[in-house]
């Protein structure tokens, strides 16, 4: 038995949180609560939705402003619905903090989409698979336009799943839960520097960072028993789900040069590009975007720097399928 000193060690720390080998977590980033309703920056309107009572889950809306028909008699055409699930290593952020509203605010205004911004569940008091639970529901439920603004406003043929990080690594795993369950349509998929892992390194992987993430994916989700090798944090693993069974039309995989997570994503989007997978290759298959220079997530901490300018219009070329 360890010594309650040992026990007591940090076992993994950085400037969000801290993992005592004791299995107690610190959350050292509480973000403020950003307030919804009209942002004067953007023209986007917020609001905060229960998807459902039973779990709690939630979500935050962001309409962009709609211009005025020339026609008053008929209706704007309606809008691509894009869900969105933050990062945060599946333990802290939230999708109102500041940092992601400010970002599907901006991300909403520039696409011209109705955004559901998913406030999904977080280990380890909810372990993974819960967020990925939240996720599909979110999905479901966006697609069904259970709310007024989605029923109103919304394209319920032209859904989009975009994360960062974490979030990232959701889209993918909601993706192949769509080849084995009745799930909507989703037109694109944006993998904005996803989280994967694994236990034999890729090409340009670093051997301590790998560690290190796998240590955080094997404390989000105690029941991953292959470790970073399970098929949710490696989708390349030995009995994960064939990458062909990627269910939507077209993807796009971004990561930064110098990002601790690019010789992953490099790797998945290579496996994805040479699998029996092609989406729809009239209209683009799949596509990476790396950002020369930058490391991870950069465009939330930079917004305004040229490079996240460049992301973001990539972003809103391929929502409009260019």
């Amino acid at each position: 038995m360890e010594s309650p000193a040992i026990a007591d060690e940090v076992a993994f720390g950085c400037d969000a949180f801290r993992i005592y080998r004791s299995g107690k977590m610190d959350r050292l980033c509480r973000p403020a609560r950003a307030p919804t309703g009209l942002d004067p920056a953007t023209g986007v309107t917020s609001k905060d939705v229960v998807l459902d009572p039973g779990t709690g889950l939630t979500a935050r809306l962001f309409l962009p402003a709609r211009p005025a028909p020339a026609d008053p008699s008929k209706n704007n055409k309606k809008l691509p619905v894009l869900v969105f699930f933050h990062g945060g290593c599946f333990l802290f952020e939230s999708a109102v903090s500041p940092l992601y509203h400010g970002y599907v605010a901006s991300l909403a205004a520039a696409a011209g989409v109705l955004a559901v911004s998913v406030e999904y569940r977080l280990a380890p008091e909810h372990p993974v698979p819960a967020a990925y639970d939240d996720a599909w529901a979110a999905l479901r439920w966006a697609a069904e336009a259970r709310d007024e603004w989605l029923a109103e406003h919304g394209d319920g043929a032209r859904i989009f799943l975009a994360g960062d990080s974490a979030g990232g690594n959701i889209v993918h795993n909601v993706l192949i839960r769509a080849s084995f369950q009745p799930a909507p349509r989703v037109e694109g998929a944006i993998l904005l520097h996803p989280w994967f892992g694994g236990k034999t390194l890729v090409e340009g992987e670093d051997e301590e960072t790998a560690r290190d993430m796998g240590m955080v994916w094997e404390f989000a989700c105690p029941g991953a028993v292959s470790g970073a090798d399970d098929p949710r944090m490696n989708p390349m693993a030995p009995g994960a789900p064939g990458l062909e069974n990627v269910r939507c039309d077209r993807m796009l995989v971004c990561a930064g040069e110098k990002d601790w997570a690019a010789a992953r994503d490099r790797a998945y989007y290579a496996a994805v590009a040479t699998s029996a997978w092609r989406g729809s290759m009239c209209r683009g298959g799949v596509a990476w975007v790396e950002s020369e220079g930058e490391g991870h997530v950069f465009f939330l901490q930079k917004p305004g720097c040229v490079k996240a300018k460049e992301l973001m219009d990539r972003v809103v070329e391929f929502i409009a399928g260019h």
